[in-house]
Formats: C-alpha cells, sequence, structure tokens
C-alpha cells in the first residue's frame, strides 16, 4: 500500500538534493531543477490523492455484494487510470488508438428475422480450447457493441481475448446494418427494440442447448441488454450479463452530448457514423424515409426524431427516449446484472447513474470508478494489453460461468 502521509516539501527538496549529487545540472541550474522536482512531485500527490481511489461497489442484496467481493477482486481494488490521460473526454479519445487489437479470425452467420430481415453473427468457437474441449458444452459468451461498433472494436476484440485464454466461446452480435451485411428490410436497430437481440438469444441457446450462457453489452450494446432483461424476468437462459458504460437515462445522456465542448468532440462525429449507415442502405430506406432530411440532422437528437423514433413507430422522441432507458426497467430484472460505470463520463453522467433503483433490486450490482470516461478505464503506464475494463469482464464472467449456483436466488 502506498503511504500518502509525507509532507511534499520534504520530499521536493530531498529529490533535489539527490539528484544535485547525482547528476550534473548543467544550464538548468538548481533552482528550476527544483522547480521541475516540486511540480512533479506535487503531481503525484494529486494523483494519488485525488484520481487513484477504490471503486463504488452498490448492490441491492448481500449476496451479490460478497459474491462480486469473494470472486472479482477487482471490485475491491485501487483502479489506478493511466497517469498522463486519467481525465475522462481523454480517455475516450484515445482509447480506440492506444489499446493494441488482438488478432481475431470469427466464423460469420446470418440468422433471419421475422419480418424478412437478417442479423449478423460472428462466431469465435475457440475450439483449441484446453479447459473445454466439448464444444458442446462450452460456455458462451455473447457480446454487444455500442451504438455504430462492430466485432471490430478493440474493446470487443478484447473481451474475445479475455474469453479464449478462459476456454470459452464468444457471439457477437452486429446490429442490422453496421457490419457489411446487405439491409434486406427498411428497419436497422435502436436501444429499446430488443426483438433482434431475443432472436439471437434464442439461436445461441438452440446451437448449445448444454452449454451455459451469459452476455456483456458495452455502451447502448449495455442499455438494450438491460432493457432484454428487464422485459423478460426470469424467462431468460442468460446466467449472468455484465454492462459497461450504459446510458441509463436517454435524456440525460443526450443533454450531457449536447454541451459546446461534447457536441465537438463526440456528438457530430456519432451523428456522422449514423448518417454514414444511413446513405449506405439508402435505397432500402429511401422507400420508407425522408433521408435527405436525416443526413442533415446536426446531433443524435435530431437524427433520432427524424429516424430511430419513426422507424420504430413512437409518437415522439420523447416517447422513444423513455422507452430505451433502461433506468426505468431495472426493478424488473431477475438475472445478476453487473455494471461498470465512470463517474466522469459525459455519455453517461453521475447524476442520471440509478443508485437508488440498485439499491432496491437484490440482482443487481453497480461498480462507480471515480475515472475511466466512457470505455475508457486505460491503466497503467502505456495501456495497450488490458484496461481495467477488461480485468472485470474476466473475473465477472469466469465467476458466473464456474461458480454461478452461488448466484441462484439472489433474493434469499
Amino acid at each position: 500500500m502506498i503511504s500518502l502521509d509525507f509532507n511534499l516539501n520534504v520530499l521536493t527538496r530531498d529529490l533535489s538534493l539527490y539528484l544535485e549529487n547525482q547528476v550534473k545540472v548543467g544550464l538548468f541550474g538548481s533552482g528550476v531543477l527544483s522547480l521541475v522536482l516540486g511540480f512533479s512531485a506535487a503531481y503525484v500527490y494529486y494523483y494519488l490523492i485525488s484520481v487513484a481511489k477504490k471503486p463504488q461497489l452498490i448492490s441491492g442484496g448481500k449476496k451479490f455484494y460478497q459474491f462480486l467481493r469473494d470472486q472479482c477482486p477487482v471490485v475491491s481494488e485501487t483502479y489506478y487510470p493511466t497517469f498522463w490521460c486519467w481525465e475522462s473526454r481523454i480517455q475516450t479519445v484515445l482509447r480506440p488508438f492506444v489499446t493494441a487489437k488482438p488478432g481475431v479470425s470469427y466464423r460469420n452467420e446470418l440468422i433471419g428475422a421475422a419480418d424478412g430481415g437478417q442479423i449478423s453473427l460472428d462466431w469465435f468457437d475457440n475450439d483449441d480450447s484446453a479447459s473445454h474441449p466439448n464444444s458442446a458444452t462450452r460456455p458462451t459468451v455473447l457480446l454487444l457493441p455500442g451504438l455504430t461498433g462492430t466485432s471490430r472494436e478493440s474493446y470487443i476484440l478484447h473481451m474475445v481475448q479475455q474469453s479464449r485464454e478462459l476456454g470459452y466461446r464468444c457471439a457477437v452480435f452486429n446490429n442490422r446494418g453496421v457490419s457489411g451485411e446487405t439491409l434486406l428490410t427498411p428497419r436497422t436497430y435502436c436501444a429499446a427494440n430488443t426483438e433482434d437481440l431475443e432472436a439471437v438469444i434464442e439461436h445461441i441457446q438452440r446451437t448449445n442447448e448444454d452449454a451455459p450462457l451469459m452476455a456483456a453489452g458495452v455502451s447502448m450494446g449495455g442499455m438494450m441488454l438491460a432493457n432484454y432483461l428487464g422485459k423478460k424476468g426470469r424467462e431468460t437462459c442468460l446466467k449472468g450479463v455484465v454492462v459497461f458504460s450504459a446510458g441509463w437515462d436517454v435524456f440525460a445522456c443526450t443533454a450531457s452530448l449536447e454541451k459546446p465542448l461534447d457536441r465537438f468532440l463526440f456528438n457530430s462525429y456519432l451523428t456522422s457514423c449514423l448518417q454514414a449507415g444511413v446513405d449506405r442502405h439508402k435505397s432500402v430506406l429511401e422507400k420508407s424515409y425522408d433521408i435527405d432530411h436525416v443526413m442533415k440532422a446536426k446531433t443524435i437528437r435530431e437524427f433520432d426524431e427524424r429516424f430511430t423514433s419513426i422507424m420504430f413507430g413512437y409518437p415522439t422522441n420523447d416517447d422513444y427516449y423513455h422507452d430505451a432507458s433502461p433506468i426505468h426497467k431495472l426493478k424488473s430484472v431477475q438475472v445478476p446484472m453487473l455494471c461498470l460505470n465512470a463517474a466522469d463520463d459525459v455519455f453517461s453522467p453521475c447524476h442520471a447513474i440509478p443508485v437508488e433503483a440498485v439499491k432496491q433490486n437484490p440482482n443487481l450490482a453497480l461498480l462507480i470508478t471515480c475515472h475511466g470516461g466512457h470505455i475508457g478505464f486505460l491503466e497503467g503506464l502505456w495501456p495497450r494489453r488490458s484496461t481495467y475494463m477488461d480485468r472485470v469482464f474476466k473475473q465477472f464472467a469466469k465467476a458466473v460461468i464456474e461458480q454461478g449456483g452461488d448466484l441462484n436466488d439472489l433474493s434469499s
């Protein structure tokens, strides 16, 4: 444990004296060196006092809380964000660029949907699994990417890699039209509608009847999973769920992303990504929607008003946003669900994290870090290989699959 009980002036003085005796100061002089050392010591002190903190673990029941403490040590450990990029927006922006992309070969499967459309499912079969050589019983992890994400996102590849190390199989659910497949009907996806997710889960269960199944969702993928569990209650084959950086109240999320800096950094970019998807399938969609009007949207809210809410039959966009907000469905969740959020996530602001709702349901647990941004959670000097989020995923997935019996009847 690092002791924080030290005098900053003493530390600066001692460091300065040591370096002046060990190296030639040259043109800088001892005054500048002392200033540099003083600043460095002050930064370290601030980092250890205000940045590096243990996460807050909240659960609606003692049984789930103790299970996580016993089986997932990461929930009790201090999270040390990468010291040179701990600020939320920097973590969010840098994550895709600084983290490695593990090599993963998928087997693609297209599933027919009830409306005549098709859903793209990318499988990582992990046939080399030493711990689970029998394909029929090999545990399966269903992964849901974010708003415009696919199976090639770095955070998805990291979870596939973690699953490979555990000996598990993965299936990545790509939302309609985002991963290169042809859009057969004028319908894409949204956070509130879980019909495609239900079809995918039922298909996976039929394909691997004897294999335990759990799921992990990121950002909008986590919202969709939470909405699915709120709708299905106990009527699901999922053994457990973990969601990362979910937006719990869509009104609060969109309002946060419409602040000037966040609109510039994130909102406009994501809107353009959504519009690119629409433009890619324009020949199918233009028969049902005013594509020119959609392409003039400047924010996610405007895009949803002109496209998403209309596609899924909502009277107003506010009706869609209410239905898409998982916070209203958490009381109905009957499957163990762990939720990781950063308090500084501008996509899911701290005041909208459903602390009180989680406290009312013994099947829910909420892990809140002070820093981490949106799907960031970078740690280590150069965070290429693993993030705090990866460690939470790996430990929870292993606990659910291998110790899942301890999660039966969490209300007791």
